[in-house]
């Protein structure tokens, strides 16, 4: 009975875990949708925080005392946004005032519009242009007086006499009643203020203290490591939110500009819209255009000054997100676009218009300390815009989903940081020893494997070609360009080998390797040596060594004769694990027979203890024994010298083995 409950319990926890997280997920949630008067201006003071910190570490670098720093930053920020404010009061004041002067405007463009689209029936334009003229009338009642419900009910000769205005005689309001009913509005967004400016004070002033709490619930297992880790976040977070402060100011000031320039009503206001609109993802500069488009639809006869806005902001938004904005802090902000939006929808949900501004900062941080502390890891895994899976666990799995294109799309992407030997190596090759563990489990089998094999094989042929061995690239400030797995699979290679920037003239070479394909890789009987044997062959192609690729099954049905291996230079034997050693030494006897003046170099591509390679080749009796094509590249281009290709002597060969010992050799296979 124990042993079934305790079952039915391992049954059901994946239940009670999912239960739980909905549970926690929900309780959070609530907590900060009720508590939002108080999480609202705690986030906007943590964002500040993070903004002013490079600053005040800057001014106690020059041996301002913190107080004092924290003081003068604090000071200077609090200016700023009330001169904002206050600018943003002026000119909300100064269009209001002017709203009524546009209604003629608008009602000969809305005329003119109408009377195009009874022209052209009762289509798509015509129910716009209806809608535009609903719009036109609200817009022309701004500002007029209130009309009196009695006056339109009355008769003609009512209306036409005039009414007496009756004249109320009441108390005058005191002096402090005045002020309150003006100052009343005010106080609430004041308070907020205030707070967020405690907030930051305080966040600033006990910075370390602050650290170290967070460390000691991020846990003190390795101090030193999350220490580092905490302050890189922390540092790299206040420069992306002062980075992107400073852009979108650069945007609310070029737009406000062009549009005083174009004679736009208050472009102040609406390059300080801009600015604080752009910090929502994507769409923030777009939706700022709204407003001043619709303003110089009133304000201009013509179509002149909608068309140039309009212009304006897509030129601004253009060349920050593709000059600016990549020189900075890359292309990206470190969040993939569907939590992007996922942020902005929940964070809107819960704070409103207040959280659609804050998604992306409060996101980017919690993704930022995500990836720096261990136990957080899953929001950067959730929210991250680094690839879940490894490089070369996505290799295998568009490997085994029949899906070569999408491989060979990032490919080419990695292809203009590293070179194609490298890419092999670090991408594709681990890819396959993956694969490998998994068929000799056999949890690749069948159909899945032939999918396995044809993928591969489609990916290099659809990799021939593709960039220039040798070529030289400015990699310095370049990954940024690459897309989120591209870029993960180049920091993860690290820097290419020197061999791959040789490529070996005719003339360069020895002369017995100056035929058409001196060189003659045999893949081995499993079904990926052929992959990986293609790769070798595709590289040394690349590198100016003539490559042939064929199978050894391939060339025991079709034995070849001495003549046929003439101009052979070199034999690659590529196996991803040979079946033993006996099975090595009797494929290099049956290369030495048929070409006895080639030099034999023996691939086993998966990874394996450097001693043990070493006695293995002098066991083989082989020139030349690698583990990747790097290697694999440097060992056949010294081959290829003068000074190394020479016929092997008489001695080098190896001899026959004694019956018993064969018997004993082929029970161990290489890897034991």
């Amino acid at each position: 009975m124990d042993i079934v409950t305790s079952q039915m319990l391992r049954r059901a926890l994946p239940l009670f875990t999912a239960l739980a997280v909905s549970v926690l997920v929900l309780t959070v949630g609530s907590i900060l949708y009720l508590g939002r008067e108080i999480f609202v201006p705690f986030a906007l003071g943590i964002l500040l925080s993070f903004i002013l910190a490079p600053i005040v570490i800057k001014l106690q670098k020059h041996r301002v005392p913190r107080i004092l720093a924290v003081s003068i930053a604090m000071v200077t920020a609090t200016a700023l946004i009330l001169a904002l404010g206050f600018a943003i009061a002026m000119q909300i004041s100064a269009l209001v005032g002017e709203i009524p002067t546009y209604r003629i405007t608008v009602q000969q463009k809305i005329e003119s519009l109408s009377e195009s689209a009874q022209a052209s029936g009762n289509g798509p334009w015509s129910r716009a242009v209806r809608s535009l003229e609903g719009m036109a009338e609200d817009f022309q009642n701004l500002g007029a007086p209130a009309a009196n419900p009695a006056a339109t009910t009355a008769s003609p000769a009512t209306v036409a006499a005039p009414q007496p205005i009756p004249v109320v005689v009441q108390n005058q309001d005191s002096i402090l009643s005045t002020a309150m009913a003006v100052i009343g509005p005010l106080l609430s967004p004041l308070a907020t203020f205030g707070i967020v400016i405690v907030f930051a004070i305080f966040i600033l002033l006990q910075k370390e203290d602050l650290r170290n709490r967070f460390i000691r619930l991020a846990g003190t297992d390795d101090l030193q490591q999350t220490t580092a880790a905490i302050d890189d976040a922390a540092h790299r977070l206040s420069r992306l939110l002062l980075f992107q402060l400073g852009i979108n100011a650069l945007f609310g000031v070029v737009t406000a500009t062009g549009l005083w320039f174009l004679g736009v009503p208050s472009p102040i206001l609406w390059g300080i819209l801009g600015g604080v609109l752009r910090f929502i993802p994507y769409v923030g500069g777009f939706v700022g255009a709204g407003l001043p488009m619709l303003l110089a639809f009133a304000v201009d006869p013509g179509w002149s000054m909608v068309i140039w806005t309009a212009v304006l902001y897509i030129g601004a938004e253009a060349l920050l997100s593709n000059v600016v904005e990549p020189i900075l802090y890359g292309h990206s902000t470190g969040l993939s676009p569907v939590a992007i939006l996922l942020a902005a929808t929940v964070w809107t949900l819960l704070w409103g218009a207040v959280g659609l501004i804050l998604a992306t900062p409060l996101t980017i941080c919690l993704v930022v300390l995500g990836r720096h502390v261990p136990r957080l890891e899953f929001i950067d895994v959730m929210l991250g815009d680094r690839p879940a899976l490894m490089p070369q666990q996505i290799f295998y799995q568009r490997m085994l989903a029949g899906a070569p294109e999408e491989a060979a799309e990032q490919a080419r992407e990695f292809l203009r940081e590293r070179e194609l030997a490298t890419y092999y190596d670090e991408v594709a090759l681990e890819g396959l020893r993956i694969a490998h563990e998994d068929v000799a489990r056999f949890a690749v089998k069948e159909d899945r494997l032939d999918t396995l094999r044809a993928s591969t094989l489609r990916l290099v042929d659809s990799l021939k070609g593709v960039g220039v061995a040798g070529a030289s690239r400015h990699r310095a400030g370049k990954a940024k360009h690459l897309t989120a797995e591209a870029a993960a699979a180049v920091d993860a290679a690290g820097p290419d080998q020197a061999a791959t920037r040789i490529v070996q003239r005719r003339e360069d070479l020895a002369p017995e390797w100056r035929g058409e394909t001196p060189v003659i890789c045999l893949s081995g009987a499993n079904a990926l040596d052929e992959a990986v044997t293609a790769m070798l062959a595709q590289v040394l192609n690349r590198h100016g060594l003539g490559t042939r690729h064929v199978s050894l099954a391939e060339m025991r049905r079709n034995p070849p004769s001495r003549e046929d291996a003439q101009g052979v230079a070199l034999v690659c034997l590529s196996f991803i694990e040979p079946l033993s050693t006996v099975h090595l030494r009797q494929a290099v006897r049956q290369v030495h027979r048929v070409a006895p003046g080639a030099r034999i170099m023996v691939g086993i591509w998966r990874q394996r203890d450097p001693a043990m390679l070493q006695d293995l080749k002098r066991r083989v009796h082989a020139d030349a024994l690698v583990t990747t094509l790097n290697s694999a590249l440097a060992a056949a281009l010294e081959l290829s010298k003068g000074r190394s290709s020479v016929p092997v002597r008489e001695d080098q060969r190896p001899k026959p083995e004694p019956e018993d010992a064969t018997k004993v050799e082929a029970a161990a296979p290489v890897a034991a």
